[in-house]
């Protein structure tokens, strides 16, 4: 039998508590959830959990940085899809907003995640998305398809945009019915950065 090292049985318990945090936290909220919850699931100890996320909130906070690193990765895989970086970048944001819908972003990172950890902006996850953006933006000024503007900045109302959306659309009485419309709103803001010359891009992108 081949004997495992201390680095994978660290790397499995804090697989195991992550699948079990994440199950506990979609189903019954973060406040609902309790350390004995969290360990018993995976026939492991408190002391695990102190040993690899500090406490609850730090599980947590893991929790929405694995949830949201994937969010971010769907959305730009959707984008990459796309025939155009206008196109990419229109798809990116409404791919965002559209995850309110899915019941685990909405409970754990668009509820919970602000009431436990504060400011999304703040999020580390975030900056991935930032990123992104940045480099969406940076290549749309290049390309001359939109007006002189800061790229940081530019970036930053864009990708804030996209993600208050999908906490509106997660916090509101009906989300299926909002998503078109904060979806149609994201795109409308998007446009007003573009260059005059450049309307032939607002056409809609080849599916």
């Amino acid at each position: 039998m081949v004997r495992r090292t201390r680095a994978e049985m660290m790397d499995e318990t804090r697989r195991k508590l992550l699948a079990s945090a994440r199950a506990a936290f979609a189903e019954k909220g973060f406040a609902e959830t309790s350390m004995d919850d969290l360990t018993a699931a995976v026939g492991l100890t408190r002391g695990a959990l102190y040993h690899n996320f500090g406490d609850k909130k730090g599980l947590f906070a893991a929790v929405v940085d694995q949830i949201d690193a994937e969010m971010a990765g769907r959305a730009r895989s959707l984008a990459e899809a796309k025939d155009t970086a206008w196109h990419a970048l229109l798809a990116e944001g409404s791919a965002y907003i559209e995850m309110a819908l899915d019941t685990e972003v909405q409970r754990i990172v668009l509820r919970d995640g602000p009431a436990v950890l504060g400011d999304p902006a703040r999020w580390p996850s975030q900056n991935r998305c930032l990123d992104a953006t940045r480099e969406a933006v940076a290549q749309l000024l290049v390309e001359g398809l939109l007006r002189p503007v800061d790229v940081e900045a530019a970036s930053r109302l864009l990708n804030g945009a996209a993600l208050n959306a999908a906490l509106w659309v997660a916090a509101c009485d009906d989300p299926v019915a909002m998503l078109p419309k904060a979806q149609e709103a994201f795109r409308m803001l998007a446009e007003g950065l573009l260059a005059s010359s450049a309307s032939s891009v607002m056409a809609p992108a080849s599916r």
